[in-house]
């Protein structure tokens, strides 16, 4: 099991790397070309500044079980079809439960930026503290349940 983070501007980098070092689960960080991370816990892959690079990287490199950080709707939708968790920088989980109406309503507002001509969207609130402290809730939740769910598979396949 490994942690993978679509790392481009992701504000809960710190977090991700403190729950994945406290629960010994490696992490891998991915960004493009036109940002710098630095890091003494994580991997870090750096890739070519294209559009969509940094998720596909991720996506070719996760596997069943491991978490995928992403605020991305269809990076976290791949990541689910190949068996992996996925959450939100907020600490929103993505699941089969909810990603095509989270996947529908991106379309949807997409279209209607386009029919307004507005292309400029405003940004994020400023994060707090409490969105901190949510995500890290969350975050180490998943990390349990995907720990948990690793080893049971384990004992499966052993046991065939």
């Amino acid at each position: 099991m490994r942690i993978f983070v679509d790392a481009d501007a992701c504000p809960v980098v710190g977090i991700v790397e403190e729950i994945g070092e406290k629960h010994d689960v490696p992490v891998t960080l991915l960004c493009d070309t036109n940002h710098v991370l630095r890091s003494d816990y994580s991997d870090i892959v750096v890739v070519g500044a294209g559009a969509d690079a940094v998720d596909y990287k991720l996506i070719s490199m996760c596997h069943r079980g491991d978490v995928v950080v992403t605020q991305d709707y269809g990076v976290a939708a791949m990541a689910l079809g190949k068996g992996a968790y996925a959450i939100h920088q907020s600490g929103k989980w993505y699941t089969d439960e909810n990603i095509d109406q989270l996947l529908m309503e991106r379309h949807f507002n997409k279209k209607a930026r386009r029919a307004s001509r507005k292309n400029h969207v405003k940004g994020p609130k400023k994060r707090t503290e409490e969105d901190d402290e949510q995500f890290r809730q969350s975050f180490e939740r998943m990390v349990l349940a995907a720990k948990k769910s690793n080893s049971a598979d384990e004992r499966a396949d052993l046991e065939e």
